[in-house]
């Protein structure tokens, strides 16, 4: 299969394509997405097909509005729902509910609940009018990797493997969507995101509970290892640079070659290569997964991520990726 690769005011093809029961990979706010018709469930079959992504792991409904998301459920929407949907949509936020029957148990992953979101861009937004019918989409990388923040990511991953890439420049946010399961009472925050916990419970006037080990994986990006690249990630989650500094130096020793994801205080340190990781919790969460992968071209014994854990806001996101992605983690 030949890919090709959209400019974002050429859409017709990649709509054309997603009626024809083809699979199609597309910007949103959060990372790019590899979508098809949701309620074509050989369609969504070729989802996984294409990233290798086991049939249990289930996909994020892409809806425009609250009405669609009316008929993905049955009955009248959680208090939780109807709230979070009023604040939130269209954003980086899915909600997962009791699925309708006709929602396909290939989009479910075999559960009784589906994951829904309502995207902030215009380019998933053009594509749901255009095929009018929600769109199922993960992220559009080979399971496992990090998400694509850029169209030359999806290529590099999928080349080949899907008909059409639309390029719509980098991704505004960078991290994948906040998971919040309202099927529950109280709400559980089952992948944290770009709106924090903070945010969520403001809304709501309750508390959001945190996924624990014992958590009905029921969203995506619970059960397997994820955002990895393939070069092993040690995550120095401490804030005293002379400890991390020996610890640098006992990892040049055991890997001989290192690609540091640091603060810009770290730059000289005698690495194969360095990219700034930003100062804020913002700037970080918007690089991480693009700093993954332009260091992990440089086939790096390993790659070492230095910033210390902070769990407010998207700080909580930012840990949970780096938590998944790390095969060690460092504290003091």
């Amino acid at each position: 299969m030949q890919t090709v690769i959209l400019p974002e005011d050429r859409l017709a093809p990649a709509i054309e394509a997603l009626k024809a029961g083809e699979v199609v990979a597309f910007p949103t706010e959060t990372v790019y997405g590899l979508g098809a018709n949701a309620q074509d469930p050989q369609a969504c079959r070729k989802i996984f097909e294409a990233k290798g992504r086991p049939v249990d792991n289930p996909l994020i409904v892409h809806v425009l509005d609250e009405n669609q998301l009316r008929e993905l459920v049955p009955g009248p929407l959680p208090e939780c729902a109807k709230r979070l949907v009023h604040a939130f949509w269209p954003g980086p936020l899915t909600l997962v509910l009791e699925a309708d029957k006709r929602v396909s148990e290939v989009v479910r992953g075999g559960l009784p609940t589906v994951a829904v979101r309502a995207p902030n861009h215009p380019v998933a937004r053009a594509l749901i009018d255009g095929l009018k019918a929600p769109i199922a989409a993960p992220s559009a990388n080979r399971s496992g990797r990090p998400s694509p923040t850029r169209a030359t990511d999806v290529l590099r991953d999928l080349q080949g493997r899907v008909p059409y890439i639309i390029d719509g420049g980098d991704s505004m946010v960078g991290l994948e969507s906040t998971i919040v399961d309202c099927a529950v009472d109280p709400p559980v925050l089952l992948r944290p995101g770009f709106i924090g916990r903070d945010r969520l419970e403001k809304v709501l006037g309750q508390p959001v509970l945190l996924a624990g080990p014992e958590t009905t994986h029921r969203a995506p990006g619970m059960k397997y290892r994820h955002y990895a690249p393939q070069a092993p990630v040690i995550w120095l989650n401490m804030r005293d640079d002379q400890r991390i500094g020996q610890e640098l130096d006992h990892l040049r020793q055991e890997f001989s070659t290192l690609a540091l994801l640091a603060p810009l205080r770290w730059q000289a340190y005698p690495a194969q290569a360095f990219r700034p990781i930003g100062q804020d919790v913002n700037t970080v969460a918007h690089g991480l997964f693009t700093g993954f992968r332009e260091l992990d071209d440089m086939h790096p014994g390993a790659i070492v991520v230095i910033w210390p854990k902070d769990t407010a806001g998207v700080g909580l996101a930012v840990a949970n990726r780096l938590g998944k992605a790390a095969s060690r983690q460092v504290e003091e």
